[in-house]
């Protein structure tokens, strides 16, 4: 019942049922939270059931609700469905006054207790409902402790603790302009509201957009008697983990204070005791407390997080749930479990996290060493890397040549760029989104890279970057943390990281449950090498393009470009073919028995044209041109939207020559390889297609120019087209006529069919997200409802025209494990990704299969 009564009501309900020491309370449910928030005025039965809520209470405890001479004290928490660590703080000890109060310390004939825990209420009251600064609180009780002397808050006197209450109160008539509420049910009152109103303050919204959390109604609050730890030295609280939280060893692991409440473990006012040392301080409770966390973790069978509070000897748990870890101890618990009964193998393939694993496959920041963070951006490619600032490609590729490690910083970036990318331990831009053109090559390549990063001013004419009024200038240090999009100052200590162990058994157990196979998007043999070794079991892209930015081609190219006459661009054309066949050679032999699909060329012409006026003279003076009149030809080539221009199989038509030389190529390089005693298996990809005729047009060039090798095929070919247009969505029956395989280029295929280009979306999807327009950026994970019901339609009517059609998708959401899960659903055959992703997709499509069985 997590969604209704939140992650921490419904395991303190199970508690309860279990049969453990839980204080007695009740839960308001996220339905009346979600109520609220709509309709600013809580459910028509809600006064009387909660009135009846509190009387049950009383009942249980035998005290009553503002009773000043035995009160019934409560706790006051938030809890979502998902936990939400940080999103709200607690209220403590809600329901003392100063009549109340006084009858605490007669009752428990421990006036300091009592005043503590007032002093303690007002402070979170204040932070919490009121939206008062703690700091202001902490800064008083601080120098009441210096003016005595005192080093710890346990030191305060009942007298000292008093002073300090009027202090607070004081503060809160300063600050609001109302004397602080003491009426209990007003305070309850008020606490609710506060707990109703963070499920929409900003820090609750950024975790869960920061975590990909959607579709929750609110949070619940959890209402129950208090128990306390701060009666003195029998007394106490504490914070455990059934597993070590770092490493997943089969150890208690945790903290607890003798005389302390609440959130003081935490909040690290004191410095807590290791939990072993509670057996010797109170041997009896730490008994009960592992015969507890044994139970609750054979009964959730998983790692338990447990927070506990001791009252003069007596053990209360305050809650479970399923405890936070990181990503290499997700393995080993998973794998202990199976190892003890448990659970199984299938289950514990669900329990990891696919996301997680990008901690494990790029080189990581050690996670001991001192940070100097000056900014943070988006996390577009995972992993660490170091290097001195530069500010152009060429700079880039100079430095490296030097023996130097860089980092490349750019506005964006763009192909031209692409060889300074290449050379650079990592990408840092200022614009850009986790689509741009920084962020998905540098994902290809398996670069660390952070975009969108607008806390740095970039001035690349200066060559110094500001942040917070802070410049650093070319040939300074920064680390990049792609994982948490963190730029640091410096080099800070990594760490390598391998498939092995324990990572290299939840993926064999995953490839046993998983359906569709995994490829890997890769341009590069080196790229393939990397795939193939973390599991990939052929190439799904090879984006050809990115095969002419090196210096030594990208002048050629240029050449074939800007040449009026096709014998001109044929003869720059024959210069290109051994490099192109030397590419693809490589890819074979890497992937070799495995498939490689190849897209031909799909730039925007422009992209590949000088865009400096000496560039394009050093150009016009190797074509025997004049500057003038190579201007014009560029100046002619540019369009207004390239994205929807002269680009994909328009090339290819306009200009067959292009596409003849790749197909030769590949076909030269594919029978040499198979020459050699390799299985080339070779999938050459129309980019673009929007209709039928278009397929038709180019696979009949395609077959025409490898039928001219006659017997020398030795080597296994299809033909097929990349779906990036929704007109061929839905006319798939008529295109899969012409096709051997469909495969999903779902960033364009996103892109036409919202209307927006990725790389101005991020000045306004942000926003969309946080106001709840639209759950998450489309560019990141597959729009259901709308490219996801274009994607369903074409496999539908293509495999209605050929039942056997290959259908795979290649976007960067073929790595999103929520987009894997839907592509299982509507029957492709292969997801596609950039190589680092391999393994998380070996995971999540494993995770969709086991879930749609």
């Amino acid at each position: 019942m997590q969604e209704l009564l939140g992650g921490k009501g419904a395991n303190l309900a199970e508690m309860t049922n279990l049969g453990l020491p839980v204080p007695p309370g009740y839960i308001i449910t996220t339905e009346a939270c979600r109520y609220f928030l709509e309709n600013n005025s809580y459910p028509q039965s809600f006064e009387e059931e909660h009135g009846t809520a509190i009387r049950q209470l009383e009942n249980d405890m035998g005290k009553k609700f503002g009773d000043p001479a035995d009160p019934l004290l409560v706790s006051v928490r938030s809890g979502a469905a998902v936990s939400m660590p940080g999103m709200m703080d607690t209220i403590l000890n809600l329901g003392l006054n100063d009549e109340s109060v006084e009858g605490l310390a007669t009752k428990t004939q421990n006036p300091r207790f009592a005043y503590d825990a007032y002093r303690r209420f007002i402070q979170m009251f204040s932070n919490v409902v009121l939206g008062l600064d703690m700091e202001k609180f902490e800064h008083i009780l601080e120098e009441a402790k210096k003016k005595r002397g005192y080093t710890q808050d346990t030191q305060l006197t009942a007298e000292d603790l008093k002073e300090l209450i009027d202090m607070y109160k004081q503060i809160v008539m300063a600050e609001t302009g109302q004397a602080f509420p003491s009426e209990p049910m007003r305070q309850l009152d008020l606490a609710i509201l506060a707990v109703f109103g963070s499920w929409d303050n900003e820090r609750a919204i950024k975790y869960r957009r920061i975590n990909n959390i959607h579709g929750l109604l609110g949070t619940a609050v959890n209402v129950q008697a208090m128990v306390y730890g701060n009666m003195g030295e029998t007394s106490g609280t504490g914070v455990a983990f059934t597993r070590n939280p770092s490493n997943g060893d089969r150890e208690f692991f945790g903290e607890f204070l003798c005389n302390a409440q609440g959130e003081d473990v935490v909040a690290g006012i004191r410095t807590p005791n290791p939990i072993a040392e509670l057996e010797q301080v109170m041997p009896e409770v730490y008994a009960t407390l592992i015969q507890i966390k044994d139970q609750l973790e054979k009964h959730y069978a998983d790692m338990q997080d447990i927070e506990f509070t001791i009252q003069e000897g007596r053990l209360f748990i305050l809650q479970t749930r399923n405890g936070k870890r990181t990503a290499r101890a997700a393995l080993r618990i998973a794998i202990e479990l199976v190892e003890e009964g448990l659970i199984n193998k299938e289950t514990a393939v669900m329990k990891v996290d696919p996301h997680a694993l990008e901690q494990l496959l790029h080189p990581q920041l050690d996670p001991t060493a001192q940070k100097n963070v000056i900014a943070r951006g988006l996390p577009a490619s995972p992993g660490a890397a170091t290097g001195k600032i530069v500010f152009t490609a060429d700079e880039a590729v100079y430095e490296v040549e030097q023996g130097e490690k860089v980092i490349l910083v750019r506005r964006e970036t763009s192909p031209e760029d692409i060889h300074g990318m290449h050379v650079a331990e990592g990408i840092l831009t200022s614009t850009g989104g986790m689509t741009s053109h920084a962020a998905v090559v540098a994902r290809g390549m398996g670069k660390t890279c952070i975009a969108g990063c607008a806390d740095l001013q970039i001035d690349a004419k200066a060559k110094t970057i500001k942040a917070h009024d802070q410049i650093y200038r070319e040939g300074d240090i920064l680390t990049l943390d792609g994982t948490s999009g963190e730029v640091i100052v410096g080099d800070v200590p990594k760490i390598e990281s391998e498939i092995s162990g324990d990572l290299q058994t939840i993926l064999e157990w995953a490839d046993d449950f998983r359906e569709m196979h995994v490829r890997a998007n890769a341009d590069t043999p080196h790229d393939a090498e990397v795939a193939r070794k973390f599991g990939a079991q052929g190439i799904g892209l090879c984006r050809t393009e990115h095969m002419f930015f090196d210096e030594s081609r990208i002048d050629i190219m240029r050449k074939v470009i800007v040449s009026t006459d096709e014998k001109t661009r044929r003869a720059y054309l024959e210069e290109l073919l051994p490099f192109q066949k030397e590419d693809f050679a490589g890819l074979f032999k890497v992937m070799a028995g495995h498939p490689v699909t190849i897209r031909l060329l799909d730039p925007p012409l422009h992209e590949f044209l000088p865009n400096s006026d000496a560039k394009i003279l050093e150009l016009a003076e190797g074509m025997g041109m004049t500057f003038q009149e190579l201007k014009t030809i560029t100046e002619n080539l540019h369009e207004v939207n390239p994205m929807l221009g002269h680009r994909g199989c328009r090339l290819g038509i306009t200009y067959p020559e292009i596409y003849e030389m790749q197909v030769r190529a590949i076909t030269e390089a594919a029978i040499e390889v198979s020459k050699h005693g390799e299985t080339a298996i070779v999938e050459i990809e129309v980019p673009l297609i929007a209709t039928a005729s278009e397929l038709k047009h180019v696979r009949q060039m395609i077959e025409s120019v490898v039928s001219g090798y006659g017997s020398q095929i030795n080597f296994i070919y299809k033909v097929g087209t990349m779906i990036e247009i929704p007109r061929a969505c839905l006319t798939a029956n008529e295109i899969a006529e012409h096709a051997d395989f469909f495969s999903f280029g779902t960033n364009d295929l996103t892109q036409t069919t919202f209307g927006i280009s990725r790389d101005d979306a991020g000045k306004f999807i942000s926003y969309y997200v946080d106001h709840n327009i639209i759950e998450r950026d489309p560019a990141e994970t597959i729009d259901v409802d709308g490219v996801g019901k274009l994607m369903h339609i074409a496999v539908t009517l293509g495999r209605e025209n050929k039942p056997d059609l290959e259908v795979g998708i290649c976007g960067e959401q073929g790595g999103d494990p929520k987009s894997i899960e839907f592509c299982q659903k509507i029957g492709l055959n292969y997801v596609s990704c950039s190589p680092y992703r391999v393994p998380v997709a070996r995971l999540a499509a494993a995770q969709a299969a086991i879930k749609l069985k």
